[in-house]
């Protein structure tokens, strides 16, 4: 089983839903580079369960523990590895599902695959495996921020049929204080109230709701990613795509760009300094495969999570027909909690492309 992101900034995780905890090992990140304990942990703070009434009610505190490749703050250039102890496991609430292969979930595939799966929680498949990943990536994002100045801002711009679109001087203006304003994440008031109102409703009905994560990543460099098969873009989009409950993936212009003509799509150059950079940017900050300068920005698209309580006609493992009524403890939406997640994934690919970029200036 693969459990391993990146090649020269790599990052491994560990752990299942109800197990005894989750981690990772952050491999690669250079040494002298100033982590802050504090701010990986408001990044787990957002992502932990039980943060509001949206989310699902399993209690945890999500805090992380260091257990090594620091020094007073500063990265020693070892391993760092990072955990989070869980306190609130409750496996007998998926003993019901035992010999039932929850729809849509990774339980069936995980079976014909392994010859074994988790009993609990989905095991390895279940989302609480990202907590190690936005331990990593808060990691990552310090770094690129101390060596380039980079920033990662992402947002709800979906949740079902309520949708919001940004200008690009908004977009500019966003900052995480504007996103965590409403408990959906989205920074548009009016329409976050939609969404929770959507949200709710799904809930009343023992339902869920997907939706669409839009990212920004400013102060890129120009010329991180490598061409053909290791482009920025395509690394990005096998990140979000590893994301639990991840269905699509949008870079720029994406599926809109096939109602555009070529004279309109091209991102013109004008000189700006003693540089270049585009009037427009619908190639989202990538053009073959390899940054341009300007900021990166891409959307994701969610699936509605797949355990839920409403009554399903589904099969049990010997192919008798049964009634599932999903239990557990469950997001209606995954959406608010799966910002910070974005977040890590997008500063894990380009904390990974800086230092490949750095190898080749040797």
């Amino acid at each position: 089983m693969s459990s391993s992101f990146g090649t020269m900034f790599k990052t491994t995780t560990f752990g299942e839903s109800h197990g005894a905890g989750v981690g990772a090992v952050v491999d690669g990140c250079p040494a002298g580079v100033e982590i802050s304990r504090d701010e990986i942990q408001a990044q787990l703070d957002r992502r932990r369960p039980g943060q509001s009434r949206l989310t699902t009610p399993r209690q945890e505190g999500d805090q992380i523990e260091i257990l090594s490749g620091l020094e007073m703050g500063l990265t020693l250039g070892s391993p760092i590895a990072l955990m989070v102890r869980n306190r609130n496991q409750k496996p007998g609430d998926y003993s019901n599902m035992a010999n039932i292969p929850r729809p849509s979930h990774a339980d069936y595939s995980y079976r014909m695959k392994y010859g074994i799966n988790s009993r609990s929680g989905g095991g390895r498949a279940s989302a609480r495996e990202t907590l190690a990943r936005v331990a990593a990536g808060s990691v990552a994002e310090q770094f690129l921020r101390s060596a380039f100045g980079v920033e990662i801002i992402a947002w709800v711009s979906r949740i079902g049929a309520v949708e919001i679109s940004l200008s690009e001087s908004e977009i500019d203006g966003l900052s995480r204080p504007d996103i965590d304003a409403t408990p959906v994440r989205c920074p548009d008031p009016e329409k976050a109230d939609l969404m929770i109102l959507a949200i709710e409703k799904a809930a009343a009905e023992k339902d869920s709701l997907g939706g669409v994560i839009s990212c920004v990543c400013r102060q890129v460099p120009a010329g991180w990613g490598e061409p053909v098969f290791a482009k920025l873009d395509a690394v990005l989009a096998y990140a979000m795509i590893s994301i639990p409950a991840a269905k699509g993936f949008a870079l720029g212009s994406g599926f809109k760009s096939v109602t555009m003509t070529g004279s309109t799509h091209n991102d013109c150059f004008v000189k700006d300094g003693d540089r270049l950079k585009t009037r427009t940017n619908f190639s989202g900050g990538v053009q073959g495969g390899i940054s341009n300068g300007q900021a990166i920005n891409f959307s994701v698209a969610f699936k509605p999570v797949p355990t839920i309580g409403k009554a399903q006609k589904t099969a049990d493992y010997d192919g008798c027909e049964v009634i599932l009524e999903g239990k557990g403890r469950h997001d209606p939406c995954v959406l608010p909690r799966a910002v910070p997640i974005v977040e890590a994934m997008a500063a894990l690919t380009l904390a990974d492309m800086a230092l490949q970029q750095r190898c080749a200036h040797l």
